[in-house]
């Protein structure tokens, strides 16, 4: 027998959630683009009233700009926070900014391609993905100088990690997990100068094989 609560949801007096409508706004635009970020379209794809949408967003507008901050939080702030991480040595450090972007870390890859076609059509998103750029340039460069890199290498080591992976992102690079593992401890060396320790690249492939 059905409860009075679900008997209610049924009849509509289930509204969602701000979360239950930025994900389904989320899945559509890396799905299938800005345009399909429209509130009558999530609305019968979640089984949901258009009203419903209006309890938590005023207007769709502030839907898209909340689809904005939540790519913010999700990659931006992986990034710092991978940088601020503990690590004993900058091969360590460098090491956990690499696991971010793997297969099942915490930067959403086709989210950060997905806003970056959002930047060639408006100025304003153009202006929040510079913005982030250089948070997360600064983040990187932070790190480095931490460890006793003087100002300027620090920067040029900072672009060659970031603008590297920019490109595997922007190029859509797809490789075997196998194959981008065991370039990892080059890939250390070209962005520190200096070699990780065998331990230091077991555990990092203990992490990231265990996937």
């Amino acid at each position: 027998m059905e409860t009075k609560t679900e008997k209610t949801e049924k009849t509509g007096g289930w509204r969602g959630s701000r979360e239950v409508w930025l994900d389904a706004a989320r899945e559509a635009f890396l799905s299938s683009g800005l345009d399909a970020v429209k509130i009558q379209p999530l609305a019968t794809g979640l089984n949901l009233s258009r009203t419903s949408f209006y309890w938590f967003f005023p207007d769709r507008a502030a839907l898209l700009d909340a689809l904005l901050a939540d790519w913010e939080e999700t990659n931006t702030g992986s990034l710092e926070r991978a940088t601020q991480a503990y690590a004993e040595t900058i091969a360590e450090a460098v090491l956990n900014l690499i696991s971010v972007f793997l297969d099942g870390g915490p930067f959403e890859t086709r989210l950060d391609l997905a806003v970056r076609g959002w930047a060639h059509q408006s100025e304003e998103v153009a202006a929040r993905v510079r913005a982030a750029d250089a948070t997360r340039l600064n983040a990187i460069r932070g790190m480095f100088t931490r460890f006793g890199y003087a100002e300027g290498e620090a920067d040029v080591r900072a672009r060659t990690v970031y603008l590297t992976q920019i490109g595997y992102i922007s190029m859509q690079v797809r490789e075997a997990m196998e194959d981008r593992l065991a370039r990892v401890p080059d890939y250390v060396m070209t962005f520190t100068g200096q070699a990780p320790t065998e331990r230091d690249i077991a555990r990092f492939r203990a992490r990231h094989e265990a996937r």
